[in-house]
């Protein structure tokens, strides 16, 4: 059963937003055969008229995140759910169809620190000597192969992905290029 954290930022997270956030986001559990048991982060902001909602939801297998922006609060509730919907159904489609092709094992993905690009503006430091960090993120590497870290990276939306290889069981890198194709990086 999915249990909610949800956090305003420049927003008061009335009742009624709170119930249609549970609401949505609840419909998500039809996905699964056994209701996952999570914590659903949802984090509602606002600036400048613009409603921002970010959906994070750990699983033992997955880590579901979407992002949306939009002037009304409800739409941008939507867009996100739809997001982890097609998340939810391309990673169900890939994992049936590697359970056909290999005999059915189980992949772990692992969380993916979130690009510098996703820190606020008014966290940058402009002095350019000065180098500060701003976010911290401690995360297990889980074997898989290039291509499930390269399917984990579309997932996410991220440019990047760090995981173990299975077949080195070093840490590697996939990212995507500015052509499209991905890049693969061995340490």
């Amino acid at each position: 059963m999915l249990t909610y954290n949800i956090r305003g930022e420049n927003l008061e997270v009335t009742d009624p937003i709170k119930d249609y956030v549970e609401k949505k986001v609840g419909k998500l559990e039809r996905y699964f055969e056994t209701p996952p048991s999570s914590e659903v982060h949802v984090n509602l902001s606002v600036y400048n008229d613009e409603q921002t909602i970010e959906v994070t939801i750990p699983m033992k297998n997955l880590l579901l995140r979407a992002e949306e922006h939009n002037t009304d609060l409800y739409a941008a509730i939507d867009l996100v759910v739809d997001k982890l919907e097609r998340q939810i159904r391309k990673y169900k489609t890939k994992v049936n169809r590697r359970s056909r092709q290999e005999g059915a094992p189980k992949y772990v993905f692992a969380e993916l620190e979130r690009e510098a690009q996703e820190q606020r503006e008014e966290n940058y430091n402009n002095d350019e000597n000065d180098i500060e960090i701003v976010r911290t993120k401690r995360f297990d590497l889980k074997p898989m192969d290039s291509e499930e870290a390269a399917l984990q990276m579309d997932l996410l939306g991220h440019a990047f992905y760090v995981f173990t290889n299975a077949d080195t069981d070093e840490t590697n890198i996939v990212y995507k290029r500015r052509d499209g194709r991905y890049g693969l990086i061995e340490t």
